[in-house]
């Protein structure tokens, strides 16, 4: 098994069930979340400035009311199975997107892509010549290549030419 592909899809899949709870902790009122923060960082100003203890108490209980509006403890327990279900279609997700480019075949390597291109502009044919002269490959790598993908059956030789089977 692949750790980093087992670690991305758990990072994943707890990531999203802890966000699709906390948004049903507030029922999806991020405005409501705001103003609560705004209201707290206020609580604190106004302590440190030292105003009087009942002035903190009563800014202490409008804050703790408006926690009460924003947050639904309740409705978030009630719909935990939920975000463990989105948590997991996250983590299957994710599983299936990083398998996906491990289990698809391997690229061909670069010189045999070289080939194909010129072979494509030159409309399917090539020679050798046109391969030293078009690309960045000695002869004896070309000469390797074109006899690999010839033994692949990816390649037909006609005298000197070159050509792709298709």
């Amino acid at each position: 098994m692949n750790l980093p592909r087992v670690a991305l899809t758990l990072i994943a899949g707890l990531s999203s069930a802890l966000i699709a709870y906390s948004a049903f902790y507030v029922r999806g009122n991020t405005a409501g979340v705001m103003r609560y923060l705004r209201e707290r960082g206020d609580v604190r100003d106004l302590a440190a400035s030292g105003a009087g203890p009942g002035e903190i108490e009563a800014a202490r209980q409008n804050l703790a009311a408006l926690a009460a509006q924003v947050a639904a403890p309740d409705f978030a327990a009630r719909m935990l199975p939920a975000a463990v279900l989105i948590g997991l279609l996250v983590a299957w997700l994710v599983w299936r997107l990083f398998g996906s480019r491990v289990e698809r075949p391997p690229r061909t390597d670069v010189q045999e892509r070289m080939v194909l291109r010129l072979a494509y502009r030159k409309g399917g044919q090539f020679t050798l010549g046109d391969l030293a002269v078009s690309s960045p490959l000695t002869e004896e790598q070309a000469r390797a290549v074109t006899r690999r993908m010839q033994e692949e059956g990816r390649l037909d030789r006609d005298g000197e030419t070159f050509r792709l089977v298709r």
